[in-house]
């Protein structure tokens, strides 16, 4: 099912939503952060998630413009990913995220041990 084309200025915020939105997406843009990747090696890196939901996230995340996806015309077939020019422009947000999420956690584990 295709996703809607974000055409409204007033709805930022909710376009980064949708487009960031799924279980695995900041972890899989996390990752291609780190450098250009294959996708077995994405799937070792996360093993927790499905063959078919790890295709379908990076199907959507090619689609929205935050990952490149290389399709090399070796045998065996070689498909590599990395972070377009918007995804690789949307990593300090992720660091960001990243920090915040630590604090978090930090204040989360002090507070239940003062419990």
């Amino acid at each position: 099912m295709a996703k809607p084309v974000y055409q409204d200025g007033n709805c930022s915020v909710l376009a980064v939503q949708n487009i960031i939105s799924g279980k695995w997406k900041l972890t899989i843009l996390w990752q291609l952060g780190q450098g250009t990747k294959r996708f077995n090696q994405l799937q070792r890196l996360l093993p927790e998630i499905s063959q078919g939901i790890l295709t379908r996230q990076l199907r959507e995340l090619e689609q929205d413009l935050l990952i490149h996806r290389e399709i090399y015309k070796e045998i065996p077939p070689k498909v590599e990913y990395s972070l377009t020019v918007f995804g690789k422009s949307f990593m300090p947000v992720l660091s960001r995220i990243r920090e915040w999420g630590d604090d978090y956690l930090s204040a989360q584990t002090e507070y239940r041990t003062k419990m």
